[in-house]
This record gives C-alpha cells, sequence and structure tokens, in this order.
C-alpha cells in the first residue's frame, strides 16, 4: 500500500483546511485509515482514525473542529479542519493498517504503512 498525502498550506487562526490521503495497492474497507500530526520538537500524535470502515475516532484536541470521512470507491480519505488554531501547527501524516485492533488505533507504531507529511500552518 502506498499513500499519498496533500492538501496542507497557512491559514489564518478560525480558517479551513482539507487534507486528503488517497491509497493504491491492496486496500478495502477493512483497512484501517487514520490521521496523525508531529509538530516541530513533539512527538508524532494522533488526530483521527476509521476504524476499518466502520466508526470514526477523534483526538479530544480536534474533537468538534476536524472531520474523518472515506471515499472507499477512490481509496481516499478526508480530514476536514475547521476553526483552527495555532497549536494546529504540524506536519500531518496519514496511516494506513489491515491487521489494527481497536485498542491500538491511537498507537502510531501499529500502522504499517505511512505516507510523506503534509505541512499545515496556522497563523494567529
Amino acid at each position: 500500500v502506498q499513500l499519498q498525502a496533500y492538501g496542507g498550506g497557512t491559514v489564518q487562526a478560525g480558517g479551513s483546511l482539507r487534507l486528503s490521503c488517497t491509497a493504491s495497492g491492496h486496500t478495502g474497507r477493512q483497512v484501517s485509515m487514520a490521521w496523525f500530526r508531529q509538530a516541530p520538537g513533539k512527538e508524532r500524535e494522533f488526530v483521527s482514525a476509521s476504524f476499518r470502515s466502520t466508526n470514526t475516532y477523534y483526538a479530544e484536541a480536534v474533537k468538534g473542529r476536524f472531520t474523518l470521512s472515506r471515499d472507499n470507491a477512490k481509496n481516499t480519505v478526508y480530514l476536514q479542519m475547521n476553526s483552527l488554531k495555532p497549536e494546529d501547527t504540524a506536519d500531518y501524516y496519514c496511516a494506513a493498517s489491515a491487521r489494527l485492533i481497536l485498542s491500538s488505533l491511537r498507537v502510531a507504531n501499529e500502522y504499517n504503512y505511512w505516507g510523506q507529511g503534509t505541512l499545515v500552518t496556522v497563523s494567529s
């Protein structure tokens, strides 16, 4: 599986961006797909995930502002980010796993496929 993420950019606080991640190779509804982010000097952290095309989960820091959606026909997952804050500034990475279990949803090391990062910068 290869992942291609895009859609990052610079936006003012309160603005919106939509990230996209397209997967190629062996994909399907049973593949869990997620977004993580990494700010300078910080560890990579969980943002949101679609667990096997069933439920969607969010980090507390983005709940109510970010929405993950998935188009299995296009092998693409989207992250709509609204009400952006300066603390949302980070490189955003999409990830996928065909063997993820629910309890490991927020653990970066449990994902075996990663896209390149796309930078989101939110100015105050």
